[in-house]
């Protein structure tokens, strides 16, 4: 694209009544060009489903077939998915098309719209809305098929994707909508938010460290959901994250934690002071 200001998003916001012309299909001359120049954010549910139909843990699909990048300078961080090697080609398309094409990702389905998350100062929960994509390469613009936005996100399957996402996003529309009242996230914030809601295998792991469970009382349910069940189990990442994030509690603290905490941090404090003070020796052989 010679104009480097071009951009395929059209600005007008649609709602899910508005009538869209579009039909993408194996006969269309365009067929698979979109997959050639990809540049698609992947959501946890996206991970999730794509690591689980390769038969990969999370953090093996995240070596594989991403790479990070910031949703913002010096904030949150997202994920996209990585084309082959020194190429703009998606690494699942076929000469059939697309070779995942059951779990495609978020990005794929919605296509040619993009959603948008958005939420008014004055209210709780985010509203979609969504814009129109149009790119010089699709034919499917001219395809002689109207139905509404609602019933495109019917056909695409793309419900289960906008529910189970949600948490997700409205952690990343506090965020922004935040700016300085929560502060430059440390990097260990954001490691934790990225380990939360991108690998889950190693998140699962996290949560069965005794460090985790000397301080949350979690019911025995919901402790066996999550180890057993990845939804529930992603679903809990969100909710963990706004506890820890945005101080917005919903997870039971053990009565005695912090004071445990409390004293196994006096108690590192009094050993540093004495190693300090060559009271007490690094090592027996020191």
């Amino acid at each position: 694209m010679s104009d480097l200001n071009y951009n395929p998003v059209l600005p007008t916001l649609l709602t899910g009544e508005t009538q869209l012309q579009f039909r993408c299909h194996p006969a269309i001359n365009c067929f698979n060009a979109c997959c050639k120049n990809i540049d698609i954010t992947l959501t946890p549910y996206d991970i999730l489903r794509l690591s689980r139909n390769l038969k990969i843990s999370s953090g093996d699909f995240l070596t594989r077939y991403t790479f990070p990048y910031e949703l913002e300078k010096d904030g949150l961080v997202g994920v996209k998915l990585r084309p082959i090697e020194h190429s703009t080609v998606c690494q699942f398309m076929n000469e059939n098309g697309c070779g995942v094409y059951s779990e495609r990702p978020t990005a794929c389905r919605y296509y040619p719209l993009a959603l948008l998350a958005l939420r008014h100062q004055e209210e709780y929960t985010d509203r979609n809305s969504y814009a129109l994509v149009r790119e010089d390469h699709c034919l499917g613009h001219h395809e002689p098929r109207n139905l509404t936005i609602d019933e495109y996100r019917h056909e695409q399957g793309l419900a289960p994707y906008d529910e189970l996402d949600r948490g997700w996003r409205q952690l990343i529309l506090k965020k922004k909508s935040s700016g300085p009242t929560v502060g430059k996230p440390s990097p260990r914030s954001l490691q934790l938010f990225f380990l939360v809601c991108y690998d889950l295998d190693r998140f699962r792991q996290f949560l069965m460290m005794p460090g985790f469970q000397d301080i949350y009382d979690l019911p025995p349910e919901l402790w066996e959901q999550i180890q057993l069940d990845d939804i529930a189990l992603m679903l809990f990442g969100f909710r963990f994250l706004r506890q820890v994030l945005f101080n917005e509690v919903s997870i039971n603290l053990k009565t005695d934690a912090m004071e445990r905490r409390n004293a196994r941090k006096q108690e590192r404090e009094v050993m540093m002071n004495a190693i300090a003070q060559k009271i007490v020796p690094l090592t027996d052989t020191e």
